[in-house]
């Protein structure tokens, strides 16, 4: 048997939590809106960082993705799918209820429930569960079909409810009914695309936020969500815009906080239908199908100009989907470079000498610059011939129309959400089904890269399952399943008497802010 868990951990992590201090609000300016409530319904990073706010995982991830205990304090392995997690004694929900493990099995079991048309379900992260059980009020015991060395990862992604909540609907959540965690802020309200607001969880089972009232106010807009923080509306703000970043720093009573992020920029192309709707060549087939295709259209791309020129630096060029330091990692792929030369080569090696009609499809409110760097990328398109077209769409009506396929190619940004390679690997490229690559909007399949990215998460032994995240990592690639562009920086702007220190996940944590 093996425990995991130590007490010098544990003291680690009591000690980043912030002093009580007198009451005081807080609002935060972010970027892009909460969809919704349910912390278990949508993986995607609004949502996630707000989730985070009010509920925690029986392990939580810290700053920069590592595994940190929460509601659980230890746990040890059994056997290879044997797993027993001691609970942490003396936490209350925000209802006052306490704590058990009833609590964590029902929990782990709504997940289907709340994956009921989602766009991006959590079931990927529970799949491999068998059954969950409670061994004693604070023993919970898991059992996996196989062995499952990201147990941790994944289980850091399942928010833990009160068990009477487990046929709570999402609609229901949606409208405020069971927002209940054991998190640093419980739920007061939640104005969809406006404002969410929480108070301070007084009995928070780490130690109380500084923050009585917390305000998360959306400002999609770039130049809004600017002057919120100049004009003093909001104390900070996520996401600053590229163009505004030296301003900001120049400013006398703001400081800026930029870290390196996990969020990876990528396009996503029909490579499943022979007709696609906004992909055509002279006989009306889907030239995207092609890999030498796929390869032009990345070669064509100048991703150190994107970085440099639209991104004002706050990026860096990617050749795969995490960057450098993360599990999984592979250093001999590097980014395509710059060829528009050997772009037109490919595409007339592969029958299309004169091009092809492309309708490029972006959102324009929900990543940086997301319109701008689309129709950037449109240019280099159609510098190799290719005769392109760019409609950009604000993210709440574009993710439903790419997930329900109604595009041909699109541009996506997908994080890193487990701190390993198989948390982005999984969703965007394995195989579409009930279970697994839900994020898949281009329906890229290949029986190989599905077979070593199984075999990755079923093995325990670090250094086997690095080298069998790097041939998958590897496999996609090489046929570009996806074509990587960049990896965003976080940043944040903070008026003076307060500090952040940012998150590699780009999370906004209120729980984190601390005066100064």
């Amino acid at each position: 048997m093996k425990r995991v868990a130590s007490a010098a951990v544990l003291a680690a992590s009591a000690a980043l939590a912030p002093s009580i201090l007198s009451a005081q609000a807080l609002n935060i300016g972010l970027a892009a809106s909460t969809t919704s409530m349910d912390p278990q319904f949508y993986v995607v990073g609004p949502n996630s960082a707000m989730a985070r706010n009010i509920f925690d995982g029986l392990v939580n991830q810290d700053d920069k993705q590592q595994i940190q205990p929460a509601l659980a304090v230890s746990w040890t392995i059994v056997d290879d799918t044997t797993w027993d997690f001691t609970l942490r004694e003396g936490v209350t929900f925000h209802d006052g209820s306490a704590l058990d493990a009833a609590d964590v099995v029902a929990s782990i079991n709504r997940v289907p429930l709340a994956s009921t048309n989602s766009p991006s379900s959590f079931m990927p992260y529970v799949k491999a569960i068998a059954s969950v059980e409670a061994v004693d009020p604070m023993t919970v015991r898991i059992t996996t079909t196989e062995p499952t060395p990201l147990l941790l990862n994944n289980l850091s992604r399942i928010a833990i409810l009160p068990s009477e909540m487990a046929e709570t609907t999402t609609e229901e959540m949606n409208a405020g009914t069971g927002v209940i965690g054991t998190g640093p802020f419980r739920f007061v309200s939640w104005t969809p695309d406006s404002e969410v607001k929480v108070a301070r969880n007084d009995t928070y089972w780490a130690e109380p936020a500084a923050w009585e009232d917390v305000t998360f106010k959306v400002f999609k807009n770039n130049s809004a969500r600017v002057a919120a923080i100049l004009s003093g509306d909001v104390d900070m703000i996520e996401s600053i815009p590229t163009a505004d970043t030296r301003r900001l720093k120049e400013a006398d009573d703001i400081r800026v906080v930029s870290v390196a992020g996990n969020r990876v920029m990528y396009l996503h192309m029909d490579q499943d239908r022979e007709e696609s709707p906004f992909a055509k060549d002279a006989e009306g087939k889907n030239p995207l199908r092609d890999a030498r295709v796929r390869r032009a259209l990345s070669l064509s791309m100048n991703r150190e100009a994107l970085v440099d020129r639209i991104m004002d630096g706050q990026g860096v060029p990617a050749g795969q989907l995490v960057p450098e330091g993360y599990f999984g990692y592979d250093p001999a792929i590097e980014a395509d470079p710059y060829d528009p030369e050997k772009a037109r080569e490919l595409l007339a090696e592969a029958g299309y000498p004169d091009g092809f009609q492309l309708t490029f499809h972006a959102s324009n409110d929900r990543y940086p610059n997301d319109s701008r760097v689309a129709q950037a990328i449109g240019q280099f398109f159609s510098r190799i011939g290719i005769d392109t077209s760019v409609e950009t769409l604000p993210a709440s009506v574009y993710f439903t129309r790419a997930s329900n396929l109604e595009f041909s190619f699109i541009m996506g940004g997908a994080a890193v959400e487990t701190g390993e390679a198989s948390g982005v690997l999984g969703p965007l490229l394995e195989t579409y089904g009930d279970s697994a690559g839900r994020g898949n909007r281009g329906r890229y399949s290949d029986p190989e890269f599905d077979k070593t990215l199984i075999e990755a998460r079923q093995t325990l032994d670090e250094d086997t399952r690095r080298a069998l995240l790097q041939k998958a990592t590897d496999i996609a690639m090489a046929d570009l399943g996806v074509i990587p562009v960049f990896y965003l920086a976080n940043t944040w702007a903070l008026e003076d008497g307060i500090v952040y220190p940012g998150r590699s996940d780009g999370y906004t944590l209120a729980y984190d802010v601390r005066p100064e």
